[in-house]
């Protein structure tokens, strides 16, 4: 980073905030400060052509924006993200960076926020931050996991285990069809996600203070969406409604709780993952992890499953933002919405953890898991749960029986069966495990023995 940003480019409003909010140690979301960055280069522009901002101080005050729009003072944000909830503090912070380096003719207030207000600004950062974090990075993530989930579905199609309901046995299928069932899991979080990026892109800018657009040229928000858009590739939208988009913050909750279902089903995957991989010898082990690093401190040769783990602690995390979040979309009372750093920070966080975790769960687990065949079709053999399928033949009472019989002699369900008059054909054609599996390819009786 340049000498010129490891200077405090702030002025006294910043330093004010600093000192008034002692929090928490931590910032706004880097993509929020960004966002604040091409809203102000953009605006700059806009009043330009509009007339309002002398050309060549508009672009040095663009220019300066873009540079914060790139990253480049990062830094240069140090107000703790625990501040006023309007965001005013951290709107500030970027004219004030933005005018020191624009020139000394450039006052933060007259000139880089002109036609905008904190209350307009701010949530306007949040909301594009989140729909191009969303975009560019949890999408994209969730698609190459979905991919290897697929993949995984496709190479253990003809794996047959035993299903499992309660923990409990259950009737076989195959390894292939968990699998295609966690994709499809993934698919439909990503479609959940997909639908709520519309509302999400509808943004309060040129509501100013309360919605009205007091202070601001008629063209103005248009305008800066307008190019918002073009140098973004975003759909950034107008509001519904300006006092809805200025007053209450209901997209950032509908995507949050859009990425919370993410956050359940991960979960779920990941779980059935350390259950399948259990093992090596007293568990499931029907599935290998791949194994990524020592175990244990004390038991040589241990491996753990530390990618799912992961995945279930950022799943946990994301479902504990989402409770935040739900309260911070609460305090919308009358034109405002009073928790909008709040929401940035844990909406922001959801969707970077979530991101991460969908990459090392597609790259360091799933790409790499092998099956166990062998174990998996010795418990769909074993599971007595198979007798399911005589029930068209011989009736569910039946069926009972030899199930019952089975399970206090410890014999063979087959042996069982045939000893209670099921004759060899029937068996060989109900205890078909692959048949039980997937029994679109077979056909039942129409009428029972």
């Amino acid at each position: 980073m340049s000498t010129e940003t490891r200077q405090e480019l702030w002025g006294a409003e910043t330093r004010k905030a600093v000192e008034n909010f002692p929090v928490s140690g931590e910032p706004i979301p880097p993509p929020v400060a960004r966002w604040l960055g091409r809203i102000k280069a953009a605006a700059a522009r806009v009043n330009t052509e509009l007339g309002l901002l002398d050309a060549e101080k508009a672009e040095r005050i663009a220019a300066a924006a873009d540079r914060v729009a790139a990253g480049e003072l990062d830094d240069q944000f140090p107000i703790d993200v625990f501040q006023t909830g309007s965001g005013t503090s951290s709107n500030m912070n970027a004219n004030e960076v933005i005018a020191a380096l624009a020139g000394e003719d450039v006052h933060a207030n007259d000139d880089v926020n002109m036609g905008q207000s904190s209350n307009d600004v701010f949530p306007s950062a949040v909301h594009l931050a989140a729909l191009d974090e969303l975009t560019h990075d949890l999408l994209p993530a969730l698609g190459s996991l979905a991919e290897a989930l697929e993949a995984k579905a496709r190479e253990f199609d003809d794996v047959i285990k035993s299903g499992r309901t309660h923990l409990m046995d259950a009737v076989p299928v195959t390894l292939g069809q968990e699998f295609g069932g966690y994709a499809a899991q993934v698919r439909q979080g990503i479609s959940r996600l997909e639908v709520t990026l519309h509302r999400l892109g509808q943004v309060p800018l040129g509501g100013t203070a309360v919605g009205t657009g007091l202070n601001t040229h008629p063209e103005f928000a248009e305008r800066v969406r307008e190019r918002l858009t073009e140098e973004s590739g975003l759909q950034v939208l107008p509001p519904a409604d300006p006092f809805e988009a200025q007053a209450a913050r209901d997209a950032l909750v509908e995507v949050s709780g859009a990425l919370k279902v993410v956050a359940v089903s991960l979960t779920k995957i990941a779980n059935d993952l350390r259950w399948m991989g259990s093992g090596p010898r007293a568990g499931l082990a029907e599935i290998r992890l791949p194994e990524l690093q020592k175990g244990s401190s004390i038991m040589p040769g241990k491996v753990n499953p530390v990618i799912p783990e992961v995945v279930t602690q950022v799943s946990a995390q994301v479902i504990g933002n989402d409770t935040a979040i739900t309260v911070g979309g609460m305090q919308g009372h009358f034109e405002l919405n009073v928790f909008v750093p709040l929401l940035a920070r844990n909406l922001l966080e959801s969707i970077k953890l979530l991101a991460a975790g969908s990459r090392l769960l597609n790259e360091k687990c799933v790409q790499g898991i092998e099956a166990n065949r062998e174990n998996a079709e010795h418990y769909a053999e074993l599971t007595l749960s198979a007798a399911t399928a005589l029930n068209p033949y011989i009736g569910y009472d039946k069926a009972t029986e030899i199930v019952k019989e089975a399970a206090s002699s410890g014999r063979p369900l087959r042996e069982v069966a045939r000893e209670a008059g099921v004759d060899e054909a029937t068996l060989d054609t109900a205890l078909d495990y692959r048949r039980m599996a997937k029994p679109h390819l077979g056909t039942l009786p129409t009428d029972r023995r």
